[in-house]
């Protein structure tokens, strides 16, 4: 921002320096990450790796103590994959927003601005900062598709604001009753600490969210209301049907880096959330509300793969394609098992990827014609080869054909999905079935997809001035999208570089779930 407008044509390499820093930084974290159980993190503090605590906000209230926030940030096994994955795909969002050609110096600023956002979300372990980081991807993200969208670019940017902020708004409330009723064990004041929110022994006797109280909101428990509001607050991030209409909106009138930024990493957001804050935090009503959160999950597995099977649209099938992926998270989430847990995990990772590679290759075809609308294209195959062998490894990968990670992803989510009857009598086995239809559903479309665009005689709507127009992938576009590939399909043939870094903090996870609610 305090750039001088005469070096303009030098916004967009900063911001790529700036995010390929990150990259490098987030690498250097991952394989300097300690394995092994005195390391699992959860709901032990001293287990966080890289971890710094710096006391921020301290008001003396008199007789009633101290109100204290920290700078808290942390990392265990699951905040580390979240970590790499959201510092690859903001380098090819950078490399993504060479498209844009007006308003330079504003869109990039809001871009690093919303990249610190998110990369605060995934390290905080004080929930007022979680809070201010989670709040702080709004106001980005809003400008970011008001200004450069689409047509529809106001109502798309509205739309997902009072979404989110409906959400957000009683989080806040959640976190006020939370701070109120846990005290840090070392000062006895008040705390915003999400880890000590996680052990019974810290709240306050009789306080609104005790584990042992019986106080209650509008007549129904107050720890299920409480889990209520958080799980809506994320499941719109999920997005979960019926919670996801702003999401096809959002998608379909952003720009591409934008898009990439908002199913790469944004939905990623919404699943940690669940994992970290409600069964972190209420794990008791996780468990006794298990079922419809799977529910939830394959209704938004099959619901959000008929609709990508409907769309003309190339960029709403693969965000309603995202709708429908992301429902394996739910699922995983919902088994409570190691392996749906771990099954969950990777596939936030793994969609991360995908999508990325996904919404790049449709703003590629976008750029070029400024058409989405996939009967206007047929045999792109002939046309743009070195463009058809990346969309191939896209589908292919995103339809969980084995050797790519979204197989090892949805394998071990509707595994866990099985096992939940015998581990712990959560989930019947009639959901994991389910679950595998949406699989089904998932080659459905992005064969017929890949069927109706790139095979055949080469047609174009636009005839010979769309023919000029469609160069294959140039350097730049090349660049940003092996690195993708190489992920999906190495994570895809070597799971243990997700599964080594994730499993003793899985494994702690479903311990303390197991252990809270005997």
């Amino acid at each position: 921002m305090l750039l001088p407008s005469s070096m303009r044509a030098s916004y967009k390499y900063i911001t790529l320096l700036a995010t390929l820093l990150q990259l490098g930084i987030s690498i250097w974290l991952y394989l300097n990450f300690k394995t092994g159980a005195g390391f699992a993190g959860i709901d032990h503090e001293a287990q966080f790796q890289f971890m710094q605590k710096v006391p921020w906000i301290n008001l003396n209230l008199g007789s009633m103590g101290t109100m204290q926030a920290d700078y808290f940030v942390g990392i265990d096994g699951i905040s580390i994959m979240m970590l790499v994955m959201t510092s690859l795909v903001m380098v090819i969002a950078a490399l993504s927003s060479w498209e844009i050609k007006s308003n330079l110096k504003g869109f990039f600023a809001l871009f690093l601005l919303l990249d610190m956002a998110l990369i605060g979300v995934f390290c905080s372990l004080d929930f007022f900062l979680f809070y201010i980081f989670y709040e702080l991807m709004l106001l980005p993200l809003y400008f970011l598709i008001g200004m450069w969208g689409g047509a529809r670019r106001e109502y798309a940017a509205i739309k997902f604001f009072l979404y989110t902020l409906f959400g957000s708004v009683f989080m806040l409330l959640v976190m006020i009753g939370l701070y109120l009723s846990v005290k840090d064990p070392a000062t006895g004041n008040h705390t915003f600490n999400m880890i000590a929110m996680m052990n019974p022994a810290n709240y306050s006797t009789g306080s609104i969210f005790s584990v042992l109280s019986h106080q209650t909101i509008f007549g129904f428990p107050a720890r299920t209301v409480g889990f209520i509001v958080l799980f809506v607050a994320f499941a719109i991030k999920v997005p979960v049907v019926p919670l996801h209409t702003w999401l096809p909106d959002a998608h379909v009138e952003a720009p591409t880096p934008v898009s990439i930024v908002l199913a790469g990493i944004l939905l990623k957001v919404g699943g940690y959330g669940i994992i970290r804050i409600c069964i972190g935090i209420f794990p008791e009503v996780a468990v006794s509300g298990a079922w419809w959160i799977g529910l939830l999950g394959i209704i938004s597995i099959i619901y959000g793969a008929l609709n990508a099977l409907a769309q003309r649209d190339f960029k709403r099938i693969i965000a309603y394609s995202s709708v429908s992926q992301m429902g394996f998270v739910l699922l995983g989430i919902a088994s409570q098992t190691p392996e749906g847990i771990s099954g969950a995990v990777f596939q936030m990772v793994s969609h991360g990827f995908l999508s990325a590679m996904l919404f790049f290759l449709v703003g590629v075809v976008y750029n070029r014609v400024h058409d989405r609308d996939i009967y206007n294209f047929r045999g792109l195959g002939t046309l743009m080869p070195k463009y058809t062998v990346f969309i191939m490894i896209a589908f292919f990968a995103s339809l969980g054909l084995p050797g790519f990670s979204a197989f090892i992803a949805e394998a071990f989510s509707l595994t866990g999905a099985f096992k939940s009857l015998s581990f712990n009598g959560l989930l019947p086995h009639w959901m994991a079935i389910v679950g595998a239809i949406g699989i089904l559903l998932s080659a459905c479309y992005f064969l017929w997809t890949l069927q109706r665009m790139f095979f055949g005689s080469i047609s174009l709507k636009g005839g010979e001035i769309w023919r000029a127009a469609m160069a294959d992938l140039n350097t730049r576009e090349i660049i940003a999208l092996v690195p993708l590939a190489v992920a999906v399909l190495a994570i895809g043939l070597m799971p243990s570089l997700v599964f080594d870094k994730i499993n003793d903090s899985v494994l702690e996870l479903v311990n303390f779930t197991k252990n809270i609610i005997r």
